[in-house]
């Protein structure tokens, strides 16, 4: 499945390029398997219960929110940095478990008194990765994060996410994620939330 950063650029196609590839999708059993992974997984994370989110994460796990910038046309694959570039958040599964540690500290500001979160996900859309032989998924979702914390300071955050979820032996596992905000420039005091 090919990302595409931006939703709101008008991008023609060129005269010889062909009808549009549609992604071929899975079969109903998956698209429900990989759906209700994914709302279990916000359920965890709304319940602040990171210890078991921690379980649903590939021992390879790659977790990324590269930031965004505003571009013109002309620079479009430049909008959002590539691995390595500063974003919001690179993480593996030792930092993002390092990350998890503090935020069960009583002494976490940002999150003591802790947060209401609320996140949905939609729009989900799955293909196989027959090129990778280990049965995994390439996955598109919307996520829409509502957070609040005392008694008015609330954020938003909406994007799209693209995960890679492959087998375990136990269930799906989340791979890889990268989260693309539809925002270039986040006004919140913090991005410490998992998305």
């Amino acid at each position: 499945m090919t990302t595409t950063i931006s939703t709101q650029s008008f991008r023609p196609r060129p005269p010889e390029a062909g009808a549009v590839e549609r992604p071929v999708p899975v079969n109903a059993d998956e698209q429900r398997e990989i759906e209700q992974f994914l709302y279990f997984e916000a359920q965890l994370l709304d319940e602040a219960r990171y210890s078991d989110w921690l379980d649903l994460l590939a021992e390879e796990v790659s977790y990324r929110m590269p930031s965004r910038s505003n571009r013109m046309h002309r620079d479009l694959a430049r909008e959002a940095g590539g691995t390595g570039d500063l974003g919001h958040y690179d993480e593996d599964l030792a930092t993002l478990r390092l990350r998890v540690a503090r935020v069960q500290q009583t002494v976490a500001w940002s999150d003591n008194p802790p947060p209401r979160v609320v996140r949905a996900v939609t729009n989900v859309q799955a293909t196989r990765r027959p090129e990778t032989g280990d049965g995994a998924f390439a996955v598109r979702s919307v996520v829409d994060a509502y957070r609040n914390r005392l008694a008015d300071d609330t954020d938003r955050f909406t994007g799209f996410r693209a995960d890679v979820l492959r087998r375990g032996p136990d269930g799906l596992l989340l791979a890889e994620r990268t989260v693309y905000l539809a925002d270039s420039v986040l006004l919140t005091k913090n991005a410490s939330l998992f998305l």
